[in-house]
């Protein structure tokens, strides 16, 4: 799909940002940490000032950090940055890095004389994928204030943050992501660690399953699979809680704390999308949304409607960006996109 995307009747339009990250949405930075020995890392979003935040969990094993706070009911609607980690529950440490470097700068939930930092966080496992694991000390904390202190409008994509050890079927996984701009004006974008059960590419053809998404061969370019029945499968004996995609996707509407959380659920259309299959009981599947509310709605309803579309097909784009940017590093377990594909794709050797 070159150029845009539209809707079936052709009304509203969407094309990639400025960087096709999700800091296309003003205001928004990332930062990345990483340990490649430790074959780990962590990705942090935060902005200048504290954002809403929702959460929706389709996966059946997730580890998280503050989620219930996210629920529309709660009264704390804002935060002041989400995490992303590798580290199974050991990494939900790296949200303390994060707390500790917001309280020295002031920032936080006020309450009773004292500022709380507000840092949900979600984890992916990464625990059997080769990299050295035998510390004494977390070193999780140390990587979230690392990848706080690294917050920038332009981060790298693949084997870099909460992607650095992440597996997909057959692959090695990746950060990723990807932005849009509706005809609106208003910025979608998505941040994404993929650590999958299911697989990303059509069987041994290289062609990814968000292949109809794709733009200006942002992973590739290799079109969708023309064969039928490439279907992804379970393993016999898949091991619970060992795989996860987490991700976050974001805009600069000014979405509510229920519109975020309903943002939030229609993004994990864009899991679906790209990994095959998604949302099983061993992945621990979780979508956060994030809204600056830099720009107002007209239409509440087909403007979140609109909005959440758009989440799902950036987080689609965006899981596929992650894998096809991993790159080798000594001690895999498993061989990048382009180790297993590339060669064929540009008739190499």
């Amino acid at each position: 799909m070159a150029g845009g995307a539209s809707d079936r009747a052709g009304t509203r339009r969407m094309t990639p940002g400025a960087q096709n990250l999700i800091t296309d949405v003003a205001g928004l930075l990332v930062g990345n940490a990483e340990d490649h020995a430790l074959k780990s890392g962590t990705t942090v979003l935060t902005a200048e000032a504290p954002f809403t935040a929702a959460v929706h969990v389709m996966g059946g094993a997730p580890g998280t950090r503050e989620t219930d706070l996210l629920a529309p009911e709660n009264i704390v609607s804002k935060v002041d940055a989400l995490v992303l980690s590798g580290g199974s529950g050991f990494g939900l440490d790296a949200a303390a890095g994060v707390v500790a470097r917001c309280r020295a700068a002031g920032r936080g939930f006020p309450v009773a004389g004292h500022r709380v930092p507000i840092v949900p966080a979600a984890i992916l496992f990464d625990l059997a994928n080769g990299g050295r694991k035998d510390w004494g000390e977390s070193p999780y904390p140390a990587l979230g204030a690392k990848a706080f202190d690294a917050a920038a409008d332009h981060f790298a994509l693949g084997t870099a943050g909460a992607g650095t050890g992440a597996q997909v079927a057959g692959l090695k996984g990746g950060l990723g992501s990807a932005s849009w701009v509706l005809e609106s004006g208003t910025t979608v974008g998505a941040l994404v660690g993929v650590n999958a059960l299911g697989g990303v590419t059509a069987g041994d053809s290289g062609q990814f399953w968000a292949a109809p998404f794709e733009q200006a061969g942002e992973f590739g370019g290799l079109g969708p699979a023309q064969e039928s029945g490439l279907t992804g499968a379970v393993p016999n004996r898949p091991r619970p809680g060992t795989a996860t995609t987490i991700a976050i996707v974001a805009t600069d509407a000014d979405l509510t704390p229920s519109e975020a959380k309903r943002v939030a659920v229609a993004a994990h259309d864009g899991i679906a999308r790209a990994v095959v299959p998604a949302h099983t009981p061993m992945d621990g599947d979780l979508v956060f949304s994030a809204a600056t509310g830099a720009r107002e709605i007209d239409d509440r309803i087909a403007g979140v409607a609109q909005i959440g579309h758009a989440a799902a097909l950036c987080l689609a784009r965006a899981i596929a960006r992650g894998v096809y940017a991993a790159t080798p590093a000594p001690g895999d377990l498993l061989p990048t996109w382009a180790e297993r594909f590339g060669a064929a794709r540009f008739g190499q050797d």
